[in-house]
């Protein structure tokens, strides 16, 4: 009977081996770099899209100055009229021309002709601010304009 006795059946637990996880957290700290994109803006202003069929990427990133036209995320604090975003915060027209020349300057010489100012306008917004941005940017000399879309798909046409 000394077979089926208590004393017996405690055993001692082998002791979990921790050897790996350092290979486990090194794993997963490694995909999350690769994965993860970096933002270039927070986004303040509420912005959607046109839609278009005819899209080009954009070679030269590095060249590319980003204006964007929308309606504040915060709508109480800022209200709802369309908005201008130049960096990370809220923007004047006259002080878009200011904003191109210092990018236009950041531009690495061999990029400069290839300069070009991108504008991701809301499609709810009415053409007059947009109308204004642009002669700022004729002002300041930046002639190559680029209207950011997303792509149309086919079932939609």
């Amino acid at each position: 009977m000394s077979r089926f006795s208590k004393d017996q059946g405690k055993k001692e637990t082998p002791e979990i081996s921790t050897a790996s996880l350092p290979d486990i957290i090194f794993m997963l700290l490694f995909f999350f770099m690769v994965v993860t994109v970096m933002r270039e803006t927070n986004p303040i202003l509420r912005i959607k899209l046109p839609q278009a069929t005819e899209l080009t990427k954009i070679q030269y990133k590095e060249a590319v100055s980003y204006i964007l036209i929308g309606t504040p995320v915060d709508v109480a604090t800022h209200g709802d009229a369309p908005r201008i975003q130049l960096n990370d915060s809220y923007s004047t027209v006259d002080r878009v021309q200011t904003f191109i020349k210092k990018a236009y300057s950041e531009t690495p010489p061999a990029l400069q002709g290839q300069f070009t100012v991108s504008l991701k306008v809301d499609q709810d917004v009415t053409m007059g601010i947009v109308t204004d941005v642009k002669q700022e940017l004729r002002k300041a000399d930046a002639l190559k304009i680029n209207y950011a879309a997303n792509k149309r798909s086919d079932d939609i046409q």
